[in-house]
Formats: structure tokens, sequence, C-alpha cells
């Protein structure tokens, strides 16, 4: 049995997936996760998921964004020792960090192609909104566990093509609403 896929993610009504912390996108409304109102319920899917993560993985950006900063975060140590890996074609074995448990370093869709069919349980990708898209058009994403805030941000990253493509169909698997008006929605691809 291949292992499952999935993109987990903030992501704005209008399905921007980037800068949910700050504006490291450089777009005037980063920073828009911490701006809605904290109800620790709305992130209980957080928590829900770890019980299920076998690995982690990662495009080459969002790596180089948490790797400096999750190996020593208190909030992030339950993935320390998971195994990690990043699709990137340029990163080198010597920029990875000693000090975060097994990582591996992936070069194509084919190569995570051949990871699912392995062994093991689900791999969750954080962040990456571009390695998402792409895997995604590669029909390799099984799963999309999603927080959508009540925010409209009109400029972004989405990790959904915009390109002209045969229609893929979802299953909701499971759906929450909370008090901020943060939706929980999580969708089973259907192949």
């Amino acid at each position: 049995m291949a292992r499952e896929l999935v993109y987990t993610g903030f992501m704005s009504l209008d399905g921007i997936v980037d800068s949910p912390g700050d504006v490291t996108e450089g777009h005037r409304s980063g920073g828009w996760v911490v701006r809605t109102p904290f109800v620790p319920e709305a992130f209980s899917l957080k928590a829900d998921e770890l019980a299920e993560t076998s690995a982690v993985m990662f495009g080459r950006r969002s790596y180089d964004l948490f790797a400096p900063v999750w190996p020593s975060s208190e909030d992030h140590a339950a993935y320390k020792e998971l195994p990690k890996y990043v699709v990137s074609g340029s990163l080198t074995e010597q920029e990875l960090v000693a000090d975060w448990g097994p990582i591996a370093i992936l070069r194509s869709a084919e190569d995570v192609a051949e990871l699912k069919r392995g062994d093991g349980g689900a791999i969750f990708i954080h962040g990456s909104a571009e390695l998402a898209r792409r895997l995604s058009e590669a029909d390799l994403i099984d799963r999309y566990n999603l927080l959508v805030f009540p925010v409209l941000l009109g400029a972004g990253k989405s990790v959904f093509s915009r390109a002209d493509r045969d229609q893929q169909n979802l299953a909701l698997r499971e759906s929450a609403g909370y008090s901020n008006g943060v939706t929980k929605l999580v969708y089973d691809v259907v192949r």
C-alpha cells in the first residue's frame, strides 16, 4: 500500500497560503494568521496531524525558512527525530542542518512518487506552496488538511494551479467551524 502524501496549511478564503505569520513574500497582507483572534480549538488539527505524521516534506524555500527555527522550537520538538525530505534541485548535503534528525534530499516528482511507493505512514508537506502545486499536478497529493482563515488577500501564492486541467474531485473527510471564523476542511483526493 502506498504512503499517503498530505498537504497541510493555513489558507485565506481566496486560496493564498504564503506569509501567514510575516511579510516574507513581499505583499502587504503578510501576517494574516496572527491578526485572526486566537481560538485554541481552531488549531487542534495540528495536534491531530502530529499523531499520524511519519515524515515531513518541504520545498527548498520552506526548508530554508524552517530549518534555522524548528530544530530548537518547543512547539515543533516532536518533529525533530522524524524523517524529513527536502525536494530541491539545488540544495546540497553540506547545506543541511546538523541538529534536526534525518534529512534526505529528493530531486524530482519522480523521487517523491518512489518514496510514496515505499513502506511507512503519512508524509506531511508543510508550507511549500510551489512544491505542493507541482506534486498536485503530478497527481501525487492524496489529502488536503486546510485551516481556512476569514480573510481575502488578493495577492500571494496558492497551492492550487490556475492552469486549465482535468477536473480533480475531492471528498470531504472532515470539517468544523470555529468562533473566530476559521474553518477546518480535510479533503481526500478522489482517484
